[in-house]
């Protein structure tokens, strides 16, 4: 059953080459083109020192009261260890994406996705330093010895129950999978694949108990929210366009 799991979950990563279409009209990565792929990795960059150095600070700052997060539902779903897979998987998927906008000079995909995530990000950060939270539902002791066990208590010790809603692992799945579904340059193959690694990944929260269902649904409601801000309105589009105009205007000048 075990060898099963890991061929189950191998074959999903290996789909995972074929996501993007091969675009005949794409431009090639010309040195210019690579300036501009860099210049345009600014922000993410500095809003990872921001995020990073205020979600340590998060974790290692012990509070005088916690809020506990739990729902009647966390108690019957089963504690499934296979499901580490996927939410180690996260943290390649969600970069890959972005580098991929990125440097494929996909601005409009890319900076949709980039504002989807660093919104819901920061309002993350803000509820957890506002209304510090905690969960119990990790098991205190491993009900199997196995490869999977293993990785779950090693994600253990090195994450704490601390700091869960809205869950990071569930929204930004989600805003991944919008990024590739709503991209023209996705294939469909590459959405398929995105649906079902999304899903894994926000199942994963819950099975191997890193997450409340509670924390899963305020990442959904956040995510619809920044979704209909960002994708639905000409915001970002807008003011994308405006910046584009004003650099074509300088240059002319």
């Amino acid at each position: 059953m075990e060898i099963e799991q890991k061929n189950f979950f191998s074959n999903i990563m290996i789909e995972g080459h074929a996501m993007f279409k091969k675009d005949p009209m794409s431009k090639p990565m010309t040195h210019e083109r690579i300036i501009d792929s860099l210049k345009m990795a600014i922000p993410i960059a500095i809003y990872a020192i921001i995020y990073l150095t205020w979600f340590h600070h998060l974790e290692v700052t012990p509070q005088v009261h916690y809020t506990e997060v739990h729902t009647a539902l966390d108690d019957k779903i089963p504690f499934l260890e296979i499901f580490v897979v996927p939410y180690f998987a996260w943290f390649f998927y969600v970069s890959f994406v972005v580098l991929y906008f990125l440097f494929k000079y996909e601005k409009e995909d890319y900076y949709k996705l980039l504002s989807f995530l660093i919104t819901g990000m920061t309002v993350f950060l803000i509820v957890s330093t506002l209304f510090p939270n905690i969960q119990h539902l990790r098991p205190t002791t491993m009900p199997r010895d196995n490869i999977f066990t293993h990785m779950v208590a090693y994600l253990y010790k090195t994450d704490t129950p601390t700091n869960l809603w809205p869950s990071i692992h569930v929204y930004n799945s989600i805003g991944v999978f919008i990024g590739a579904y709503t991209s023209k340059r996705v294939s469909r193959r590459g959405k398929i694949f995105s649906g079902v690694l999304s899903t894994l990944i926000i199942l994963s929260t819950m099975f191997i108990k890193q997450h409340s269902t509670f924390d899963v649904a305020t990442a959904f409601a956040l995510g619809l929210i920044v979704y209909v801000i960002v994708y639905r309105s000409e915001l970002v589009v807008g003011i994308l366009h405006r910046h584009d105009a004003e650099e074509e205007e300088r240059a002319v000048n």
